[in-house]
């Protein structure tokens, strides 16, 4: 390996936006790697830092030049490069004048497509110092930032204003500018405890000389777990425990450089507001820190992250409180009007609101669903009075001050009021589970009302999309249908619903009646599921060619259906299975291709040689017993019985021509296949599993 010595990049910017840092650190060592590696400059291992004020990267051991390499140029092809007598022609002539040296210098390159003039030449390689601007450059280049900025007079354009660039490589200074700012050996330390410059001697001292004089914790995850640390102490010193979301850690984070927990607290009263909101409006506008009792109640305390080691904390934590103490006030006065009237006062004012043009307003949604959720009641064993007062006050909190200022509350605070309404409680806990789930991984609706109501939303939102011609295209999907679909399969799936998938799109269908455009729009949204659950299926081990043979037969419902792929996949484990496969394959070609009419059944005089015989006695045999296997679903015992038909299909298609000139016989034969095709296809299509 050549020489190597460690480099620095740091760029320092005005403060970047925090939610994005992680995912421009990610992108800058990725570009900058590339880079790396498309120059052949060899390297160690790559440590990236984030921090409010910069993005850096610290390469070790990074080759101090390129290697020397040979580089073979490929000319005419020799039949072209010589005429009859062997003289070199013009083309030849033209390409030796290019590499400077005669035609005679020239050798031969051969390979499978034919032979050409070649000639080797030695590049020697650049050093890492003439290399290292461009591939610093391209990757700051490459950075997803939707909308760049310009600052002062500079022409330069960045996500947010550059103020100095680090940049060495050993000792010694990469010689640039890169968005205006001249390469140097300087860093510069947190704003306000050491906003002088720092001298960085070495790249291996870059993190530690920023933490010990700069005040700043350069390392994205070294910040964030000295946070979350902190976090844990503070709250375990309140006797509580923090709410630590990750994904308000990882903002946090982004934030600060010299990261100090801080408490604050506000008065108990707040506490008879929802907690959900209170916890929205800590997080979400503050970003603070929720803490909880042991029996998980939320306390009146909250622990936020300064970005200054303060002498006097506790003015930190007086302003934060002043700050919060107007937002949980606007939380209660929501709460107290929002009780000055009942759910179900709110349903003739959702006529105003428009669900889609098309589709007509949310109260001719919350109709429709109240309608369909009911017909689902009546398939599970749901209560069809709970689910259809459910479903007519699902919607009602939407026009509620409480969700009117915090979005994130619908479905929380319809189970809040209709608690206070004084409503059953399986009806107040179905408002909320009406939206579940809400995203991948969220939990599902767990009451039968819940149940009903968050599949009729969904199935009547997906119908009436896909009805009017807006099915999802690419990586648009403004109505969230890939999600409404995952959400029903995953319902379905969980709690084993033996719901007929079709006879419920069928049902939203009818409830949407004249708003439904598109002829075949219940087949596009089966479809439509068909393939998300292909994906869900295939996540779990379920191949392409094993889902085809089940879904090919249409089972009424989701549990049915990877019963049926739990049988196949026991029957693919079965020595006769490949030949079975194989020989049901060439059934359906040779059914396909006939014109004949085929009987329903096999005239058993018309039967002549020994094998067909055979084939229909034990046919015959096996209907018998595999029949009333499959009206109890033993799908995997039916397959395994008919893995008994491998011997006398293979002998049938040995001894016996199927395609004979008399029609008589033949359609015979044709309808003794289509009877064997007939008993596989009660459980799957087993020619599927063939390639």
């Amino acid at each position: 390996m050549s020489a190597s010595q460690d480099m620095i990049f740091e760029l320092g910017t005005e403060e970047l936006p925090p939610v994005a840092l992680k995912k421009l650190s990610n992108a800058l060592e990725k570009e900058f790697l590339a880079g790396l590696d498309n120059a052949g400059l060899e390297h160690g291992d790559i440590i990236s830092y984030a921090a409010p004020r910069r993005l850096a990267l610290l390469v070790e051991n990074l080759a101090t030049r390129q290697p020397d390499r040979k580089i073979e140029k490929r000319g005419p092809a020799v039949q072209a490069a010589f005429d009859s007598d062997g003289n070199p022609s013009k083309a030849a002539e033209g390409f030796a004048r290019s590499c400077g040296v005669g035609v005679e210098e020239l050798s031969r390159l051969k390979t499978d497509k034919g032979e050409w003039l070649a000639y080797q030449i030695e590049e020697k390689g650049k050093a890492a110092a003439e290399l290292l601007p461009e591939i610093a450059e391209t990757a700051l280049a490459r950075l997803p930032i939707p909308k760049r900025m310009r600052w002062g007079r500079s022409e330069a354009q960045f996500v947010r204003p550059v103020h100095w660039l680090l940049f060495l490589h050993g000792e010694d200074v990469v010689p640039c500018t890169l968005l205006d700012a001249p390469a140097g050996a300087e860093s510069y330390g947190h704003r306000f405890h050491h906003p002088e410059a720092i001298s960085i001697h070495t790249p291996a001292e870059y993190a530690d000389k920023l933490e010990s004089v700069g005040k700043v914790i350069a390392h994205f995850e070294t910040r964030r777990d000295n946070i979350r640390a902190q976090v844990e102490k503070v709250a375990e010193t309140l006797g509580g425990q923090a709410d630590i979301d990750p994904a308000l850690l990882d903002e946090v984070t982004a934030l600060n450089e010299w990261p100090v927990a801080i408490t604050g607290s506000f008065e108990e009263r707040f506490l008879e507001v929802p907690a959900e909101a209170l916890i929205l409006t800590m997080k979400k506008n503050q970003k603070y820190f929720p803490l909880f009792d042991e029996q998980g109640r939320l306390m009146n305390h909250f622990i936020t992250i300064a970005n200054i080691d303060s002498p006097k904390p506790e003015v930190i934590a007086e302003g934060n409180e002043r700050v919060i103490r107007p937002r949980l006030a606007d939380a209660m006065f929501f709460w107290e009007q929002d009780g000055k009237q009942k759910l179900e006062n709110h349903i003739e004012s959702l006529k105003s609101v428009v669900f889609q043009k098309d589709l007509g307003s949310m109260f001719d949604k919350t109709r429709r669903v109240a309608a369909l959720s009911t017909w689902i009641a009546g398939q599970t064993g749901a209560d069809q009075t709970l689910v259809e007062r459910a479903a007519m006050l699902s919607r009602c909190d939407l026009m509620t001050d409480m969700v009117g200022e915090f979005a994130d509350m619908q479905g929380i605070m319809g189970r809040y009021q209709a608690q206070r309404d004084g409503e059953p409680e399986e009806v107040a806990t179905a408002l909320e589970e009406f939206y579940l789930p809400r995203y991948s991984g969220d939990r599902l609706p767990a009451t039968p009302t819940g149940i009903a109501l968050s599949l009729a939303e969904k199935t009547d939102t997906l119908m009436g999309i896909f009805g009017i011609g807006m099915k999802p295209t690419g990586d648009k999907d403004p109505f969230a249908l890939r999600r409404s679909a995952l959400g029903l399969l995953r319902i379905v799936r969980e709690h084993s619903l033996t719901l007929n998938v079709d006879e419920l799109l069928q049902q939203a269908e009818n409830t949407l009646g004249t708003l439904i455009k598109e002829p075949d729009a219940k087949d596009q949204v089966r479809q439509f599921l068909m393939d998300r659950l292909r994906v869900l299926l295939g996540d779990e081990g379920v191949g392409s060619q094993l889902f085809e043979a089940v879904a090919a037969v249409n089972p009424g419902h989701i549990p049915d259906l990877e019963a049926r792929i739990q049988a196949v996949r026991h029957f693919q484990e079965l020595p006769e299975a490949e030949s079975l496969a194989a020989a049901n394959k060439r059934i359906r070609n040779i059914l396909r291709k006939s014109n004949d009419a085929i009987p329903e059944t096999v005239d058993a005089s018309l039967l002549q040689e020994a094998a067909e015989k055979a084939l229909y006695q034990i046919l015959q045999s096996l209907e018998a017993k595999v029949s009333p296997l499959i009206a109890q679903s033993e799908y995997t015992q039916a397959l395994k019985t008919l893995s008994e038909l491998r011997e006398p299909v293979d002998r049938f298609f040995d001894d016996v021509m199927v395609n004979v000139d008399d029609p008589t016989l033949r359609a015979n034969r044709l309808a003794l296949l289509q009877s064997l095709a007939g008993l596989f296809l009660q459980v799957a299509d087993i020619s599927a599993l063939q390639q």
